[in-house]
């Protein structure tokens, strides 16, 4: 039985429409989400955001009336490090950043850019630099270190020299971009020194402290919601809770009360969902 090539070439065609039109809708700029005043932090990681969030607007002082301009040519690139333990707000920083500088955010997961064929990753890294630069968008790589991580210096197989070709191209794309790059990591230990010195600022976001537990508490309870919850008690009863897993163990407590049929929401409720939060991290670390 013979092949039809007018239908197998059409269906090529179609086969590489796709491809294009994926390729295409990989990188869009989105609008930020947040912004500063919807983040909690610490005031140490709240000053350095705001230091990195007024850069544009302090650029001319900096760079043309104090002479930077002449010291320091090619610094107007600045990559920014959000690293930290996971659900402390690393991802809302970057979009807070990007609004504040007034720029749409081009976010850039590993995902995103990972290929299966070899040589496509960098062309896609490439790509990622275009779009930002074309639509003067904040460029933002999420999990960095999924991409940032050790070059591999006992190459054996195939995959080892795809992976060292794409951070090469990545230190380079880095060195010739002239503008904001931030990157967010849970494994800032996993980064090759090369590209730690290309990265101007790293900012490390801890775990709330009980004063930014409080605020946390107070934001994730809607004024709706009939409780009895003692916000000062329980942000000092519990330490070691991340802002998402506040959220978390608010909702989780909700949807219980609900199934319960309960008209009110009873701490012991919330107690419970963050012990167990608490615990499945203990688990997870350990």
């Amino acid at each position: 039985m013979g092949i039809d090539k007018t239908k197998a070439t059409d269906a090529f065609a179609e086969e590489k429409k796709s491809e294009t039109l994926a390729d295409e809708n990989t990188f869009i700029p989105e609008e930020p989400k947040y912004s500063l005043d919807d983040i909690i932090l610490t005031e140490s990681v709240k000053a350095q955001i705001l230091d990195v969030a007024t850069y544009a607007e302090n650029s001319y002082r900096v760079f043309e009336l104090w002479g930077f301009k002449n010291t320091h040519k090619y610094s107007k690139r600045i990559g920014i490090n959000l690293y930290g333990a996971p659900g402390t707000g690393k991802t809302m920083a970057a979009h807070a950043i990007a609004k504040n500088l007034g720029r749409k955010i081009l976010i850039v997961n590993y995902a995103d850019i990972e290929s299966k064929f070899v040589g496509e990753t960098p062309k896609n890294i490439r790509k990622a630099f275009e779009v930002a630069q074309k639509t003067n968008s904040i460029l933002f790589f999420d999990e960095a270190d999924a991409i940032l991580s050790k070059r591999v210096t006992n190459m054996t197989q195939a995959v080892d020299v795809s992976v060292n070709q794409t951070r090469s191209v990545m230190l380079m794309l880095m060195n010739e971009f002239q503008d904001f790059i931030i990157f967010a990591t849970n494994f800032i230990e996993n980064f090759d020194p090369a590209f730690m010195r290309r990265i101007s600022v790293h900012v490390k976001f801890e775990l709330p402290d009980e004063d930014c537990r409080r605020k946390l508490w107070q934001m994730y309870i809607p004024k709706e919601l009939p409780n009895n919850i003692d916000i000062d008690e329980i942000a000092k009863k519990y330490s070691g809770l991340s802002g998402s897993d506040i959220a978390n163990a608010m909702l989780n407590s909700a949807f219980k009360a609900a199934r319960l049929k309960l008209d009110l929401l009873d701490k012991k409720i919330v107690f419970e969902s963050v012990e167990n939060i608490l615990e499945s991290k203990k688990a997870n670390a350990g």
